[in-house]
């Protein structure tokens, strides 16, 4: 072998290994590129999904805000007073000026009632929770008992609404020997046109302990919601009722 092909075979190798080191260095300096190509444009869209992050978050607060605000419990408390009774209560919807929607509804001493028989009348309706709630039995009586107070307040009847069925709210009225016509509403429909299962300790499913005052022109003229939060008032004597009603009544 001569001495030039000697040489030659003693330089492949190295120059194999410049190519392959080459090769490397650009493959490294390809890799290094894409690298900062791609924080380059994460950078650039990072701020863009922080902002929507944020609108996102602030919407979600914005309407959380606005459903509380527009509850009927949050409504409640920031209507609520105490009146001349000292019990909290409200005047939930419709309230005094507003026309008494009218209803028809089976009576538990037989029969069926209508809001219009109370027509040139001043009729005070009880709405109230019903077989589950002694403290609303014990309103009713209480009631029958200050019958003089009530018509010197001016109410000439009294008429209470409940959802449970009348043949069982008959046979708690015999039990109770209770005489105060108490009505049926077991599809609350006439409770949800007063609004008056917004109340109550049982949530929409029962009413409260509501008190509306209807007019001789079938327009409400006084209305106080005691059943609502935090107190849930489920009875409170008729001298402190007529007291709210006295201070509070539309003419």
């Amino acid at each position: 072998m001569s001495k030039t092909s000697s040489k030659t075979a003693k330089r492949t190798p190295a120059g194999k290994r410049a190519r392959q080191i080459q090769t490397r260095q650009r493959q490294q300096a390809q890799a290094a590129a894409r690298s900062v190509r791609e924080a380059r444009d994460d950078s650039s869209r990072r701020p863009v999904w922080i902002i929507l992050g944020v609108v996102v978050v602030v919407l979600a607060v914005t309407v959380l805000y606005l459903i509380y605000q527009n509850s009927p419990s949050q409504q409640s408390q920031q209507n609520s007073t105490t009146g001349g009774s000292g019990y909290q209560h409200v005047a939930g919807q419709p309230g005094a000026g507003a026309p008494a929607p009218e209803f028809t509804l089976a009576s538990a001493s037989g029969g069926r009632v209508s809001l219009a028989d109370f027509r040139g009348k001043n009729v005070l309706l009880y709405f109230q929770e019903g077989l589950s709630c002694q403290p609303c039995w014990d309103q009713i009586r209480d009631l029958e008992q200050n019958q003089a107070a009530l018509k010197n307040a001016g109410v000439d009847a009294v008429v209470s609404i409940t959802t449970d069925p009348a043949r069982l709210i008959g046979q708690k009225m015999a039990d109770e020997k209770l005489s105060t016509p108490v009505l049926s509403d077991p599809d609350l429909r006439v409770s949800r046109a007063y609004t008056a299962n917004q109340y109550g300790m049982m949530g929409e499913m029962r009413d409260g302990h509501s008190f509306i005052l209807v007019g001789p022109d079938g327009i409400i003229r006084w209305r106080a919601d005691y059943g609502g939060a935090p107190d849930y008032t489920m009875f409170l004597p008729t001298q402190k009722m007529l007291a709210d009603l006295t201070a509070e009544r539309k003419p």
